[in-house]
């Protein structure tokens, strides 16, 4: 056994060894396009420890994100709009602690939390240089239209951005609820348009929650630079990513239609996250008749 590969032992446990040197290809903005350029589904998984974000490192999951959904999944929040830009910040530091410990070479994205970016540009700046000087590699936000120019305004300093559409949790109130987005030739049409002004204005990653499976499919065909990651719509986009707590079968309530419990099959939460991988790699998840609109 390599030294890269030695199980780092700690008093309180031990975090698992990195994924094999021949797959310590960083992962990058670039390499990002080139998985996309040869058709290779991208994986995300959320993750806001240092332990679990070494597992799903180590079980080849391309993306992190620290999600503000940990406002529900370790809160105990009834939604995401309670949690703050330093509850972000401290998860952000965990999860890069952890991946740092095993040499790990994921892409981590940052959830800016609801009211961290609303008011101005600069505002957006600011709270988006605390998650990058947290060691995240790039920030996400919710929403199109008023957000095109923060995502300009970021991408132009050197932050990269992944957008969020369709049923977007921050603003889930004034959308009616946890709702399918996107239905009908007008919400489809302004779907369609916030995502292409969002990839023109520089974001180089769109997560589209509960959106149509042929919208969404769609829309990753039209963006070129920027790579879909669906959630809840369908397995035409470039990626998939999930809340790991749903995939493990571990959540507060129940799981949403556009999950699938990967535990159920597997041995392990490595092994569950390593089906997750292969499942979606070979596109088996997410399977349209079951996971999508």
């Amino acid at each position: 056994m390599t030294a890269s590969n030695t199980p780092t032992g700690t008093p309180y446990g031990t975090l698992p060894s990195a994924s094999p040197l021949p797959r310590r290809k960083p992962v990058s903005l670039p390499r990002l396009q080139e998985m996309r350029d040869r058709g290779e589904k991208i994986t995300m998984l959320t993750a806001y420890d240092a332990t679990f974000a070494a597992v799903a490192d180590a079980a080849g999951v391309e993306c992190i994100l620290v999600g503000d959904s940990l406002g529900m999944v370790c809160q105990g929040l009834s939604s995401t709009v309670g949690v703050t830009l330093d509850t972000m910040r401290y998860h952000t530091e965990c999860v890069v602690r952890g991946l740092q410990r095993v040499q790990a070479t994921t892409w981590v994205i940052g959830d800016l939390p609801f009211g961290t970016y609303h008011e101005s540009k600069e505002q957006a700046l600011q709270s988006a240089a605390v998650l990058m000087r947290a060691g995240a590699h790039m920030v996400k936000l919710e929403g199109g239209g008023w957000t095109t120019e923060t995502v300009r305004f970021l991408v132009e300093r050197g932050i990269p951005v992944c957008a969020h559409l369709g049923l977007t949790p921050q603003t889930v109130h004034a959308l009616g609820g946890y709702r399918v987005q996107g239905r009908g030739d007008a919400a489809a049409l302004q779907l369609r348009r916030h995502a292409i002004e969002l990839q023109d204005a520089g974001a180089s990653m769109l997560v589209l929650e509960m959106v149509p499976t042929l919208l969404s499919t769609d829309i990753t065909q039209e963006l070129k630079t920027c790579h879909t990651i669906g959630i809840g719509a369908g397995n035409g986009t470039a990626g998939q990513v999930l809340v790991m707590h749903d995939m493990l079968g571990i959540n507060l309530g129940k799981n949403p239609k556009f999950v699938r419990n990967f535990m159920d099959s597997a041995d392990s939460v490595r092994g569950a996250m390593e089906a997750y991988v292969t499942a979606v790699k070979e596109g088996s998840f997410p399977d349209n008749t079951l996971h999508a609109w």
